[in-house]
């Protein structure tokens, strides 16, 4: 009996992570198509990267308030009403007339996938109750697939017309919310609803507060990347800025599942999320040296990719294991702080480089990375996950046995 709920929660889990694929497709799917979405609708570089900055913001604004929303209506029901908003706006933006309609609409699109994003991870980890670290690699790996696949659609169907990756989104959106409809049997709401500001009063644990600031110092080079990266590959196509980034997609995934827990096992989280903030300052550092050569700033982007996969899991990790808080509010609150990190960077890296130059761009996004290094050597004790004390507590009954 206890192997088939295990079974059956797995195949939960798979269904939901699926969904989570085709909304994070959505984020990377206008990679490709930046500089032509700026020709089209006569934009400038800083104001097409708002429409990451719409997005992001009003989702990491939304998420403060989807524990309040899902505790009360049920982690399906949010979902699904969160992909609907979704396939709507989605359909919307593809037939924008001007870059401001587009931006507001990928607002819109946003405060759908507050809803999906935020509710979907606690779900993951609810299905899997006694394997909160492998649920969220399967829910880091579905972002790094997602990121991977969307940026290659947007090629594809972008080589074709600006408009038709947003169609193509709209489509999957819609076979994902059939998915969750069909597959995703209700989850049990919590025994306590969360207040209305319950994600914001949960910023109030130094804890979650602390890893929310080193994510959203991290998430400033991670959307620099992502935003901003696309302009500096002149001379490419949609269809090869769009594998450059399916490239960067499958570092990130792969590091995501695979990587991440070896290398955390071997050693342990805090060296680990170390060496992947390094790793990443110099990818970073990298791109802003030789920012005006294409072919060294796709090899840079592509490379980050893999120590960006190895601190998302690592930070998602450590971020959901607080006993103190519901993990649908902790989630609420994790993902407001981290998608705020990630509004406020492609409009901040458009700025700098109409000011000055993109190479100051990528230096400011490493200077975001060595402060978020800071703030981790400062907080050392919570990077400390379950497992690792379980593992301390056994080696030191070893001791003491022999």
């Amino acid at each position: 009996m206890l192997l088939e709920n295990q079974n059956k929660g797995l195949r939960l889990a798979y269904a939901v992570a699926f969904t989570c694929m085709v909304a994070f497709m959505g984020i990377g799917l206008v990679d490709p198509i930046l500089k032509t979405i700026a020709v089209k609708l006569n934009a400038t570089p800083a104001q097409t990267t708002l429409l990451f900055t719409s997005y992001m913001l009003v989702t990491g604004i939304i998420m403060l308030f989807t524990g309040f929303i899902s505790t009360r209506i049920g982690a399906k029901k949010t979902i699904s009403i969160g992909l609907i908003i979704i396939v709507l706006f989605a359909a919307l933006a593809g037939r924008s007339q001007t870059i401001t309609q587009l931006i507001s609409l990928r607002a819109g699109w946003g405060f759908g996938n507050a809803l999906f994003l935020s509710t979907a991870l606690t779900a993951i980890v609810s299905v899997m109750p006694e394997k909160t670290e492998q649920a969220i690699m399967l829910y880091e790996g579905s972002l790094g697939i997602g990121m991977a696949v969307g940026p290659l659609v947007g090629g594809v169907l972008g080589s074709l017309s600006w408009r038709f990756p947003f169609y193509g989104v709209a489509i999957l959106m819609f076979i994902a919310a059939l998915t969750i409809m069909v597959s995703l049997e209700p989850i049990a709401k919590p025994a306590k609803r969360a207040p209305f500001f319950a994600g914001a009063v949960a910023l109030k644990n130094h804890r979650l507060r602390s890893i929310g600031i080193i994510a959203l110092l991290y998430n400033f080079g991670f959307f620099t990347i992502l935003a901003y990266a696309p302009f500096l590959l002149v001379g490419l196509t949609e269809l090869q800025v769009g594998f450059v980034f399916f490239g960067w997609g499958v570092m990130l995934a792969i590091a995501s599942v695979f990587i991440a827990p070896r290398m955390e096992q071997k050693t342990n989280t805090l060296v680990t999320l170390l060496f992947g903030l390094s790793f990443f300052l110099i990818c970073l550092m990298v791109i802003g040296i030789y920012a005006d050569q294409p072919a060294l700033v796709a090899f840079g982007v592509i490379i980050a990719g893999f120590f960006q996969g190895l601190v998302n899991t690592l930070l998602t990790t450590v971020a959901m294991e607080n006993d103190s808080i519901e993990r649908s509010v902790a989630s609420s609150a994790y993902s407001f702080i981290r998608f705020t990190g990630g509004a406020i960077a492609p409009f901040v890296a458009g700025k700098i480089a109409e000011k000055w130059s993109a190479h100051w761009t990528f230096y400011f996004a490493s200077l975001m990375i060595l402060i978020g290094i800071f703030f981790v050597l400062r907080n050392q004790k919570y990077f400390v996950t379950v497992e690792e004390v379980e593992k301390e507590i056994e080696l030191t009954e070893g001791q003491e046995l022999s």
